[in-house]
């Protein structure tokens, strides 16, 4: 847990300076814009334990798979985020001894995520020499000019006169921490460094991505500009310049530092450079505070509609907002080639690719907070990559799609057998992705248009997966493991089989709209691919006879097989000693449990949640959430919705916490190399689905609300088929609100109502729900 962590609604503080836990707030104070980001990391130079941190989204490294002995079918290489160059760096000198908090401990050291301006702040005091200066620094990454951040960097002389030197400079000789054989990732470009402008560019080795960084900075002496540059500087990867003045007692020396991104995924790479200059023009002529209202402005539309506001408890509406911000932080949603990595621009791990997260957690999300566009360019990302994924189903000797588990462009490029080979339920995500996305829209043309190739794809992998067993009369799948990754190389995985079945279903109902609604599309479709109607024939057969382990005393859905087998021992029977199991347990040991890393079983009851009754998802949740030691980031929503969709509101509540102060607690010790920014979506989802009762039916929103004991009250909004909603709950009422849009019918407690623009639904709380 990060001990130092203070509560506040809108702000991440860190008060004293605590070097042993440095990269725990580099990650907490990360910023970015949806193009680019990088961690919480000082400015000036620091010799103490860092993980510096710059990266460009869609920037990637295929870095060389390494495994001590390969299989066939194993991806080549490991996809991985790339630390790009070093930005933000600005070396400061005081009377010639370099400012540097591992040599010069701070006093009153405060560190300050604003996440309502997006805006990175920092505040101490050091004695040099007997002499004692103030220091306030503020940087943010601009929203509104998305290539582009600003950084200002004041010094305050208390007590004494002193000479004060900045150098900023780019440093593009970065490494990766996780380089699997410590490879330098990128080339060297060019560097250009006059009075006016710094740049650097590379280009990634193998990938070909040309990137420029550039910066122009300006010093000033309590607020007026004073002259350019005293010397430039160059070098392989590095430019800088270096500012002099003198500071007499009371006065502040405050350089500006502007600085742009620019790359050839978004331009010609002939033009990258000047681009970057030019845009650099742009942004320093605006100066820094202009620029930061515009990126304050941008953020205050943007939490206009996608906030939550919780009413009584202090750690939680910290928890949610945090949540949110780094959500918006990662993903813009405006370029479709582009996806939510598991820690964003907060760390390398993960490699910064895709994941099945994006479909199951991420969409949701961004379904409510952002017009339709930006959730449907995650669905055609994956429909872009198709092709790809009938290649990866066909490096395993099988038909039809296989969306990898890990990507940059669709190719798998994970190296872990159990995942690559066997975690196959990812393919249901996909899958489901379209169908939440369509029953949330509307937009049956997305089928038309995009869909049904891709589902058509997926069923078609799914009935080549299976294998059907005579004396049973069954379908079974063999070899799997579901998300539970506890649990690998197993056979009948309960989720993998239930999606499997549910993927085919909807994909032959998708086939019969587009052939009433397009039947040349349809026709076209099932051409391209060589579908014929007995194949069809056969997922109807599988759909009906596909096996199910189940547990009849219990009334369970069970795992997989023989996960009855394993000796059954509670979380809470464990010494805490113990724990996180994957920090001190042996992989064999873990596998030979019955403990649960995240929802599977309870994945499935979340996803079909109108197919199973509350009885159904009670005794499973009672059988399996006390063997789920929630490692896995994804976990503590899902059961978190299921409880108190059965009205265990405790439960769900303690769950809530868990995974909106994932992070900042650090529940899982492993928050230091990034954040989880995948799972904070579920965040987001544990209000939503959970505390609001969230579903749609027949097209219209539903809600079954209830309030947690120690909170007053909970409002969140919501677009819904682009209508925007105001949903507010406290301790008697459920308010709900259309802001503006065509009228609406919305559900409460499994009663319709209609709904007009600019009035609302007063209804009375029920607080009868809990079993």
């Amino acid at each position: 847990m990060a001990k130092y962590v203070k509560e506040h609604p809108w702000k991440i503080i860190e008060e004293g300076f605590h070097p042993e836990e440095n990269r725990l707030y580099e990650s907490f104070m990360s910023i970015g814009n949806g193009h680019m980001g990088h961690r919480g990391n000082f400015e000036e130079d620091y010799s103490g334990v860092t993980l510096q941190g710059s990266y460009v989204a869609g920037v990637y490294y295929p870095d060389k798979t390494r495994v001590g002995w390969w299989k066939n079918g194993y991806p080549e290489y490991f996809a991985k985020v790339l630390n790009a160059t070093n930005i933000i760096g600005i070396q400061v000198f005081i009377d010639g001894k370099p400012v540097d908090l591992a040599l010069y401990p701070p006093k009153n050291f405060k560190r300050v995520l604003d996440m309502k301006e997006a805006c990175l702040h920092r505040s101490f005091e050091l004695e040099i020499d007997g002499k004692n200066f103030a220091f306030e620094v503020k940087r943010f990454m601009s929203y509104v000019d998305i290539e582009s951040g600003a950084i200002s960097y004041s010094v305050t002389a208390l007590d004494d006169k002193a000479e004060i030197t900045f150098i900023p400079y780019l440093d593009g000789d970065v490494r990766n921490e996780d380089a699997n054989y410590d490879e330098v990732f990128w080339d060297r470009g060019k560097e250009m460094i006059n009075d006016n402008h710094g740049l650097v560019s590379m280009t990634t080795r193998k990938t070909g991505f040309f990137v420029a960084s550039a910066m122009t900075s300006t010093l000033s002496l309590d607020g007026q500009t004073l002259s350019a540059p005293k010397e430039n500087f160059a070098k392989d990867k590095f430019v800088s310049q270096q500012f002099k003045t003198n500071m007499q007692v009371g006065q502040t020396a405050t350089l500006n530092k502007y600085i742009t991104v620019a790359s050839s995924r978004d331009h010609e790479a002939s033009a990258v450079e000047a681009h970057a200059l030019i845009t650099l023009d742009h942004i320093s002529n605006k100066g820094f505070d202009q620029l930061y209202k515009e990126n304050a402005d941008k953020w205050a539309e943007m939490w206009a509609e996608g906030d939550i506001v919780i009413e009584g408890d202090v750690a939680a509406q910290q928890g949610i907002r945090f949540n949110i911000f780094h959500l918006k932080c990662t993903y813009s949603g405006d370029d479709p080639r582009l996806n939510i990595g598991p820690k964003g621009f907060t760390g390398e791990k993960y490699g910064g690719s895709t994941y099945w997260d994006t479909e199951a957690y991420c969409l949701p999300f961004y379904l409510s907070t952002s017009h339709e566009q930006v959730a449907k360019n995650l669905l055609i990302y994956r429909y872009e990559q198709l092709d790809k994924a009938i290649d990866n189903a066909a490096l395993l000797g099988l038909k039809g799609a296989l969306y990898p588990m890990v990507t940059m462009n669709g190719e798998e490029c994970h190296n872990e057998w159990e995942i690559t080979f066997e975690e196959i339920h990812r393919n249901g995500a996909i899958a489901y992705a379209i169908f939440n996305y369509i029953r949330y829209t509307g937009d049956q043309d997305y089928l038309v248009e995009y869909g049904l190739d891709v589902l058509l794809n997926i069923a078609r992998f799914w009935a080549d997966r299976v294998h059907y067993v005579p004396h049973r009369d069954k379908y079974m799948m063999h070899g799997v493991t579901g998300p539970n990754e506890y649990d690998n190389n197993v056979n009948n995985n309960w989720y993998t089989n239930r999606i499997a079945a549910w993927c085919l279903e909807y994909a032959l109902e998708a086939l019969a709209y587009v052939k009433g609604a397009s039947p040349e599309k349809a026709l076209a479709v099932q051409g391209k691919y060589g579908f014929e109607a007995s194949e069809f024939e056969k997922w109807v057969d599988i759909q009906e006879k596909m096996f199910y382990p189940y547990v009849e005393d219990l009334g369970i859905f069970e795992q997989s097989d023989g996960y009855m087998d394993k000796e059954q021992i509670l979380v809470k029977d464990l010494d805490p000693v113990h724990l996180p199991l994957n920090q001190n347990w042996s992989w064999d040991r873990i596998l030979r449990s019955c403990f649960i890393k995240q929802a599977d079983v309870l994945q499935g009851l979340f996803f079909l949640s109108d197919q199973y009754d509350l009885d159904v998802k009670k005794r499973n949740f009672d059988f399996y959430e006390p063997r789920t030691v929630h490692e896995s980031s994804l976990s503590p929503c899902v059961y978190s919705i299921i409880a108190g969709e059965i009205g265990y509101h405790d439960k769900a509540y303690e769950l809530y916490v868990r995974t909106a102060r994932l992070d900042l607690d650090n529940y899982n010790n492993d928050t230091d190399d990034g954040l989880h920014i995948t799972s904070m979506a579920g965040t987001w989802m544990a209000i939503q689905y959970g505390f609001g009762g969230f579903s749609v039916s027949d097209g219209k929103p539903m809600f079954n609300p209830f309030i947690p004991e120690n909170w007053d009250s909970y409002t969140f909004k919501m677009l819904f088929r682009e209508r925007p909603l105001h949903i507010q709950v406290d301790k008697d009422h459920i308010e709900i609100r259309l802001v503006s849009g065509d009228p609406i019918q919305v559900g409460v407690y499994n009663k319709v109502y209609d709904l007009a623009t600019d009035t609302a639904l007063h209804i009375p709380l029920d607080h009868t729900r809990k079993i």
